[in-house]
């Protein structure tokens, strides 16, 4: 039995109904109700992938459906279940322990795993790039640990089967290192773990899939102003979001571990202790692996950096209308939100604007 919640789509929940409106859920709960639009309609959201080309890794625009990300073929809204904050399980069987969740959990109503994603809510644009040209604008994206995890799980979960071919790939410069924990030698290994990684990714190219789905909501310049065409979906898949911190790791001079080089070591450890063993201590590895860095975010990039792997016209006229709002959020609901916060804030003013106007 389905029940509305105020948010399209989102028939089916381990959310209550006031649970999607709380500060630490609507952010999760908006980008899933306006995905959950976008396959309605029939519209794609942008893809961010990893090609090989003369031999280099570039992460390329391309579009793919939601229908896809969801991994939801054939089935109807109504037959998915959104779990939020929550594990995915078919990953557990690669760790002692228990891993943590993610985001979001798509299912179908028999309980069957269908896709795990990590969700953004992000403005465009952010400060670093408010006073450039509009079509210079990005958005800041800040990651946590889980996504990293989740995003060398599945990496080796699409390949599990070449576990030999994984290890060889490892081997010579993972197995040299004799103290993961020891900040000068794993720095000074990082050409290594950075080529072993290029190398695992060039070779199964044909294996990535999505992981974080990043929603875009544009303002006009700084203000609490949305923009006509106001929201679209960037999904990153794994390969391409692991280049936020693989690329900066190699372009890195520093003689001492960042948070870049530290996600970069981690997944190389990840993948290689998984072809060796098909189950790690995952807690383990991401405590140890600290580096006297603080652990409350995993890395962040601001919105010119973030520009220069989004590449695509798209970002100056976003996919859904501002209008979609009378849709996406049913009548009422608005007023459940919380003005202090910036989205809440620009959705409510946005709304009472259009009241006022069409009185």
């Amino acid at each position: 039995m389905t029940e509305h919640t105020g948010l399209f789509g989102l028939y089916n929940s381990n959310r209550s109904i006031d649970e999607h409106w709380g500060k630490n859920c609507f952010n999760s709960s908006f980008p899933a109700s306006l995905a959950s639009y976008m396959l309605d309609q029939n519209k794609k959201a942008i893809y961010l992938r990893l090609e090989e080309s003369e031999g280099e890794l570039k992460v390329v625009a391309d579009e793919i459906s939601i229908e896809d990300v969801f991994n939801s073929h054939g089935k109807k809204l109504d037959e998915l279940y959104f779990s939020f904050e929550s594990r995915y399980d078919p990953y557990n069987k690669y760790a002692f322990d228990m891993i943590d969740g993610i985001d979001l959990v798509i299912k179908d109503l028999n309980g069957n795993f269908l896709s795990p994603l990590e969700v953004k809510l992000t403005v465009l644009p952010d400060n670093s790039t408010v006073k450039k040209d509009e079509q210079d604008w990005g958005c800041e994206l800040v990651v946590r640990a889980a996504t990293t995890s989740y995003c060398a799980l599945g990496m080796f979960d699409a390949v599990s089967t070449k576990k030999d071919d994984i290890r060889l790939i490892f081997e010579n410069v993972c197995s040299s290192i004799q103290m993961w924990d020891n900040d000068f030698e794993v720095t000074h290994k990082m050409p290594g773990i950075c080529s072993a990684l290029n190398e695992f990714e060039k070779q199964n190219l044909n294996h990535q899939h999505p992981l974080l789905m990043q929603t875009l909501w544009k303002t006009e310049g700084q203000s609490p102003i949305l923009c006509k065409n106001a929201f679209d979906i960037v999904i990153w898949s794994d390969y391409a979001f692991s280049r936020l911190f693989i690329d900066s790791a190699m372009a890195s001079k520093s003689t001492t571990m960042n948070r870049f080089m530290r996600s970069t070591a981690r997944l190389a450890r990840c993948l290689w202790e998984l072809s060796k063993s098909n189950r790690i201590r995952l807690t383990d590895i991401y405590r140890q692996m600290a580096y006297s860095v603080q652990t409350d975010k995993e890395f962040s990039i601001n919105g010119s950096r973030w520009r220069s792997y989004v590449n695509t016209s798209r970002l100056t006229n976003l996919a859904i209308n501002q209008s979609a709002l009378d849709t996406i959020i049913e009548e009422g609901y608005v007023e459940q939100l919380r003005p202090e916060r910036r989205f809440d804030q620009t959705l409510y003013f946005t709304r009472r604007i259009q009241t006022d106007t069409s009185d």
